[in-house]
């Protein structure tokens, strides 16, 4: 197949679809991988590693998007680009398929098949395929770091000539994938880390990290929804999940908040009110700024500071380390093309477990 590579044009996008050694395992499949011009620069891969894993670099962008019958991108190209893909194409990548409504108009008209990986299911199979998960291990990495360089304080105990420091205190809220990595890395850089999570399933494994799993009455097996991801709140459990985050927010020098709804907007869990009785000094990061926030003060890709308060909305943070979160974006990929491929051509089922699901748009036509 003719495998295209854009260079990503979405704003804050530095990561690329497809990194060298993955394009190498294609060519020698022999697959013809198109890689366009300074595509993984940002992500510090070079025009001359692709040309050497056996890519063809194309200067010309048109002539990509022409002659690909397989495009593989991180995030939605232009409306424009779609026009210039033959009909048949296969497109992969994260399409937002909730808010893309004339994304897929355009995609029809255009007998375009679309792939998101916003879709692969949560199922053994897929789970090397699970872009959203890999994505979210390095926004929860990033997101302490981010949170710590803002913080009025130090994370670690130190003992200095000066006296010694107690360690900061860390309250996670979310123990998804996310979450977990926020968990993890707010340990590694020693601070006290508690998390709260609606799925009671979710204690072990934020206890086996070292945090606190914080109690509520509104933890429930009834919060837990398809694939393992947290569902819609009543609003008599959503006021105890509230008064559960209240009593720990005061204490806390660093949040990470992770909660999202497949779907829906986040669930809001931390108010201004809420705010008010924190610690000058302490720091909010909200993951889920992007679909809402779960703080009411969040502003996305702004930095707002209520007494003392700094509260982060940072987008798209998987991108700022753009070499990483690249590679394995590319696995993902690599790994649903392993599945997806037989003799050397793209075999959609409709029926498959994993292609099924995924499958926002199908060409009525031959599949190339």
């Amino acid at each position: 197949m003719r495998i295209g590579v854009p260079r990503e044009t979405a704003p804050h996008e530095s990561r690329v679809a497809l990194i060298p050694q993955t394009v190498k395992r294609l060519s020698s499949a022999g697959h013809q991988v198109m890689v366009e011009a300074g595509a993984g620069e940002r992500a510090f891969f070079p025009d001359a590693a692709y040309a050497d894993a056996g890519a063809e670099i194309v200067t010309v962008r048109d002539q990509l998007l022409g002659r690909a019958e397989l495009l593989l991108i991180v995030q939605r190209v232009p409306l424009r680009d779609l026009e210039l893909l033959t009909a048949g194409c296969i497109l992969i990548g994260l399409l937002q398929p909730a808010a893309s409504a004339d994304y897929i108009a355009v995609a029809r008209t255009r007998a375009l098949t679309l792939l998101a990986m916003e879709l692969v299911p949560r199922i053994t199979r897929a789970q090397a395929m699970d872009a959203l998960s890999s994505q979210a291990t390095v926004a929860g990495y990033q997101a302490v770091l981010l949170g710590a360089s803002h913080a009025g304080r130090l994370l670690p105990m130190l003992t200095t000539a000066a006296g010694t420091i107690p360690p900061g205190r860390a309250f996670i809220l979310g123990a998804g994938v996310a979450g977990l990595q926020a968990i993890a890395t707010a340990r590694r850089l020693g601070a006290i880390v508690s998390a709260f999570d609606v799925r009671p399933a979710v204690r072990e494994e934020v206890q086996s990290l070292g945090a606190t799993f914080v109690e509520a009455e509104a933890v429930t097996t009834a919060a837990e929804g398809a694939g393992g991801y947290a569902r819609e709140l009543g609003q008599e459990q959503q006021n105890k999940v509230l008064e559960a985050i209240a009593k720990h927010l005061p204490d806390a020098d660093l949040v990470i908040t992770t909660a999202q709804i497949p779907g829906k907007p986040a669930p809001r869990l931390i108010t201004a009110e809420m705010v008010g009785h924190m610690k000058p000094g302490s720091v909010i990061v909200d993951l889920a700024v992007e679909t809402g926030g779960n703080c009411e003060l969040t502003r996305a890709g702004e930095t707002v500071v209520s007494g003392g308060v700094t509260i982060l909305g940072p987008i798209n943070l998987p991108s700022r380390i753009p070499q990483h979160a690249s590679l394995m974006y590319s696995r993902n990929l690599q790994n649903l093309l392993d599945h997806l491929m037989k003799d050397g051509r793209l075999a959609l089922d409709g029926d498959d477990p994993i292609a099924g699901p995924m499958t926002v748009t199908r060409t009525a036509g031959p599949l190339p």
